[in-house]
């Protein structure tokens, strides 16, 4: 199953979840009693509060997706460069190599949304979700204001 696949499948696995909570929120408050009713609004608040993460998941995906189309289209994408064991997976150490080269680059060019996206990557390929995540929004907040400057010249 891919990515795409899984994403689209929780999605409406949420949104299933969101109709059920609100329906049951109403048979709550119909209930009259206070308890009931504390109960059933909470099961109002929780729907939205969750498609709203699930709106910045996507906002965010798309924003990497053009990222890496503009920058594969440049030529600059980051090449596979890792070695992986004999069952397919990626060997520590050369993420761990590759990991600091990218660093190195982005610490050398920091107003550059590029080797944001490559450190983005190294991260992801070492494991480290949250600071890929991180680097990824850093780099995708670079790309915009990059935009910004350029339409206003």
């Amino acid at each position: 199953m891919t990515s795409r696949t899984g994403f689209f499948l929780l999605a409406a696995a949420l949104l299933l979840v969101s109709l059920l909570c609100v329906g049951e929120g109403v048979q709550l408050i119909a209930t009259g009693k206070p308890l009931g009713i504390g109960m059933g609004v909470c099961a109002f608040v929780i729907p939205p509060i969750g498609v709203w993460f699930l709106l910045q998941t996507v906002r965010f995906g798309r924003a990497s997706e053009q990222l890496a189309r503009e920058l594969e289209a440049e030529g600059g994408l980051p090449v596979d460069e890792l070695r992986r064991t004999t069952g397919g997976r990626i060997d520590r150490a050369s993420a761990d190599e590759v990991f600091a080269r990218r660093k190195t680059e982005a610490e050398a060019a920091p107003g550059d949304w590029r080797v944001f996206f490559r450190l983005a990557v190294a991260y992801a390929d070492a494991g480290d979700t949250p600071r890929a995540r991180k680097a990824m929004h850093h780099a995708i907040k670079l790309h915009s204001t990059t935009l910004d400057t350029r339409s206003t010249a």
